[in-house]
């Protein structure tokens, strides 16, 4: 046992200079490889495979004891027999006093294959874990006054820990990854600065261990989160291993590699990478797996609808079957789940008859105005969504609006606007803009509807985009005779009219815009007999006086109109002089 241990102890002993001797071998030779001018190709691969076993051996001396690991003994061995037949091999092309060129060519094609062969067999002992907790120098986390030397020390530890380390110690170096990029930006720019880090730090998305796959993507998803980061991550083929996570990964990693794909697809930016590695089917097949929650869900709509400005790649989702996927999830009782597909089919349909056409074929229409009903329980968010959806599809045709509106929006969005809260009402104006712009017939129902008297209530909101978006609507709708004749009916609504126009009053009150709207919607009125009185008699009409005395030319004109009538003749003169 003793001369067992003592043959342990001198093996050790001649080990460590023999790695330290290895790695001051291989710097040197690199560098005099450059001075080679035959055979570059063959000589820049070599120069990459031995800045790949040099960066290994570093962290093996660095972090490592490993006088029980005859592997790396007998790996360190060979790797000097072959470098000093690298260096040979180098000398001779410098001098070119090689016999032929096929001769050297066929020489380092040998050599190239053995540092490929010690490559993998450092690979293989990586796998298994060199770096235990047992033998593990720790290096503790820099504070936050740390130098940027600091940190980079760091970063250079934790590559070594991902290199070399058993399974476990991998993961923790992960975690510990995590942790300092979460808490300080620093360490995400500087591990993108220290060389192979990030190529050997988004392998581990292809790891077998669950955990360990989990904490690398959620790294991942943090460094793309920094946009001068994004370029490194795709050169080193982000975007497949990202897709390879969605198909076979776990819940969480899932969920980072769709964050992840968000950021790298915004404003369809490698989009065809994303369809090119199958990243389009993986993504409806987790929409479309009723077992996926509602926040992996919601991440996948979210890259499918940054996809989707690609006329190509949206034709093929609904190809796959994108239109009825999305409108079962608009269906499902999950609230995310239904506002991200919704949101998705907005973006779809923006503009687009063929999918609006097939939205209708599904019954999609009847499934959003059930959510806008005021008898369901829907968030004002999803209901907001609901109505984008609506607003882009419904106004392709005469057809689908005759849909809508038999369907009952018009009366949900009435109500939200006589009882709703004032989010609700809002969204309901919203709604009422947009429906009185659509058609003149609509304008004509939605008068029937009895929409006048409760938009004239918004003329007095606190709110000055309320009460403009209702002055607006007023005055398109008072366009329409009978619509005129029921407003004029009742007193107050010309009186509030003619207040709300006192150029004394609130700035806000009497901004263009707003002034404009009350004023068109007065000389809407002044068409009628009976409205003209209405105004003649109103306790307000010294407003209409002073906007005509400030030479303010809608107010003029009201004023002109209201001269000729036979009640108040006695203004022809003056008027029209």
């Amino acid at each position: 046992m003793g001369e067992e241990q003592g043959q342990k102890s001198v093996q050790s002993s001649i080990g460590i200079p023999r790695l330290q001797q290895a790695i001051e071998f291989i710097s040197p030779l690199i560098s005099h490889s450059h001075s080679v001018k035959v055979f570059p190709v063959k000589w820049q691969s070599i120069r990459n495979k031995l800045e790949e076993i040099l960066s290994n051996f570093t962290a093996i001396d660095q972090n490592s004891n490993f006088n029980d690991n005859e592997s790396i003994l007998d790996t360190v061995e060979a790797v000097l027999a072959t470098l000093k037949n690298c260096n040979e091999l180098a000398q001779r092309c410098v001098d070119l006093s090689y016999t032929g060129k096929l001769l050297m060519k066929s020489d380092l094609d040998i050599v190239c294959t053995k540092l490929d062969n010690h490559i993998k067999t450092l690979s293989d002992v990586y796998t298994r874990g060199l770096l235990t907790h047992r033998n593990a120098l720790v290096v503790p986390k820099p504070g936050l006054s740390s130098s940027r030397d600091d940190v980079r020390f760091y970063i250079n530890d934790l590559l070594s820990r991902l290199k070399i380390g058993s399974r476990d110690m991998k993961k923790q170096a992960l975690v510990a990854f995590n942790d300092v990029i979460e808490e300080d930006g620093r360490y995400v720019k500087i591990s993108v600065e220290v060389d192979g880090f990030i190529s050997f730090l988004v392998q581990f998305l292809d790891f077998e261990e669950g955990e360990v796959q989990e904490q690398a993507v959620k790294a991942v998803c943090v460094i793309s989160g920094f946009e001068s980061c994004k370029g490194v991550l795709i050169s080193v083929g982000i975007i497949s291993l990202l897709i390879s996570v969605l198909e076979s990964g776990g819940g969480s990693s899932k969920e980072f590699a769709a964050r992840c794909l968000m950021r790298f697809t915004e404003n369809s930016n490698n989009a065809w990478s994303v369809s090119a590695h199958g990243g389009v089917t993986a993504l409806l097949k987790i929409c479309g797996n009723g077992d996926n929650g509602g926040e992996l869900v919601g991440l996948a709509c979210g890259v499918l609808k940054n996809l989707v400005g690609v006329e190509e790649i949206k034709r093929f989702m609904v190809e796959e079957g994108a239109i009825p996927l999305i409108l079962n999830l608009a269906r499902s009782k999950d609230e995310i789940k239904r506002i991200c597909s919704l949101d998705f089919l907005q973006a779809m349909a923006y503009k687009d008859e063929t999918v609006s056409l097939m939205v209708f074929k599904e019954g999609g229409i009847s499934t959003m105005v059930h959510i806008l009903d005021p008898k369901s329980s829907f968030s004002m968010k999803l209901r907001e969504v609901s109505l984008i959806v609506i607003m882009n599809i419904c106004c392709s045709s005469e057809n689908s609006l005759n849909i809508l509106i038999a369907s009952g929006f018009m009366n949900h969005i009435l109500y939200f606007l006589s009882y709703g809260e004032a989010s609700a009402q809002e969204l309901a104006l919203k709604a009422a803009f947009w429906l009185c712009g659509t058609s003149e017939e609509t304008k004509k129902l939605m008068g029937n509807a009895g929409f006048m008297p409760v938009l004239v209530k918004f003329i007095d909101s606190k709110s000055f985009e309320i009460r403009e978006m209702a002055a607006e609507i007023l005055s398109s709708m008072v366009i329409i005779p009978r619509n005129r004749k029921s407003f004029v009916q009742n007193d107050q609504n010309v009186g509030l009219i003619l207040q709300k126009l006192d150029p004394e009053g609130a700035g806000e009150a009497n901004s263009g815009n707003n002034k404009r709207l009350l004023l068109s919607i007065l000389m809407s009125l002044t068409s009628s007999n009976s409205a003209r009185k209405k105004i003649l008699d109103s306790r307000y009409l010294k407003n209409i006086e002073k906007l005509a005395d400030a030479e303010v030319s809608d107010a003029k004109k009201i004023v002109r109109k209201l001269s000729s009538n036979r009640f108040r003749s006695i203004w022809t003169g003056f008027w029209h002089s």
